[in-house]
């Protein structure tokens, strides 16, 4: 038995225009500092600009699956395609580990053999880069918790932003010093700063894929709360996952007192479980799927019990 609910109704339009007015900043500044890398000769303006690429494919690919999410439920897709904003941002955090690794690597070797680097247009090239992130940043900022989708393309943005700020520094001290290694330093720094946030986010969203119990809710916990029910005996295959951001679910195996099929309290019984766990813990989780069997039933069955 299972509480009804509509999964593919949208309500992120807004969410939306957010991603796509973000799209077009990134991708024009990308074109900017892709010819600020030519001009310039830098390292760090050109990781800025394959990590504002990987940005622009990334807000392509989370627009693309919001698009996506808003497709209704089928037979054959019973959920819609609600998960594609978590496939986007766990490609979209690989995607920033991949280039993190690079741009320590490929830093750490120009400082050895610092190249010649023209400060002034790294600046004017940086500055560019820094106003364009911070008009997406504003734009992203009051939708970032809403989805993993939003939250990765939020986090690059972010990325991007201190990566422009580093090219900015890195232009200054070079003019000042006359060390092109400062180039080399600021493309360490964005490498740094992009790897440990992509990958808390990688694993958040991996632990998703994978059908880990939603972060914050405590099965035993649960199995002790539904056992308080009455009429309820025993409570076995406990199993919680999430579908997408806000989207938890559960099903259960509920073991009841015999006279629950003939009392009429069966009723009652299911939606004291279903108020229980949308109630009671952190994690509300109103899509539950209970089954009701009595005693002995399990032996029954063809699966392992946890």
């Amino acid at each position: 038995m299972a509480a009804g609910h509509d999964h593919g109704a949208d309500k992120h339009a807004v969410n939306r225009r957010r991603l796509a007015i973000a799209f077009a900043i990134t991708s024009t500044i990308l074109l900017a500092e892709i010819v600020g890398a030519v001009v310039t000769n830098s390292l760090a303006l050109l990781v800025d600009a394959a990590h504002m690429l990987t940005d622009a494919a990334g807000l392509g690919t989370a627009l693309f699956a919001a698009h996506l999410a808003r497709r209704p439920v089928s037979a054959t897709r019973t959920w819609g395609y609600a998960r594609a904003e978590v496939l986007s941002a766990t490609g979209q955090a690989a995607v920033l580990l991949a280039v993190g690794v690079f741009v320590i690597i490929e830093g750490v070797q120009r400082l050895f053999a610092p190249p010649e680097i023209a400060s002034a247009g790294l600046l004017v090239f940086g500055v560019i880069g820094l106003l364009g992130n911070t008009a997406s940043l504003l734009v992203l900022a009051a939708g970032r918790n809403a989805n993993f989708n939003l939250r990765a393309a939020f986090l690059e943005v972010v990325n991007d932003a201190l990566g422009s700020l580093a090219v900015i520094l890195a232009a200054v001290a070079i003019a000042i010093t006359g060390w092109t290694g400062w180039d080399a330093v600021a493309g360490i720094l964005i490498g740094v700063l992009i790897m440990p946030r992509a990958f808390k986010l990688l694993r958040e969203t991996v632990n998703v894929l994978l059908e880990s119990t939603p972060t914050g809710l405590d099965l035993d916990d649960v199995r002790s709360h539904l056992l308080e029910c009455s009429k309820v005996i025993d409570v076995h295959d406990l199993h919680a996952s999430q579908i997408a951001t806000g989207l938890p679910v559960l099903t259960a195996h509920v073991v009841v007192e015999p006279d629950s099929f003939h009392d009429g309290t069966l009723h009652d019984l299911l939606d004291d479980l279903q108020q229980c766990v949308a109630e009671q813990f952190d994690i509300s989780v109103e899509h539950s799927t209970f089954q009701l069997e009595p005693a002995g039933h399990a032996e029954h069955e063809h699966t392992p019990h946890t």
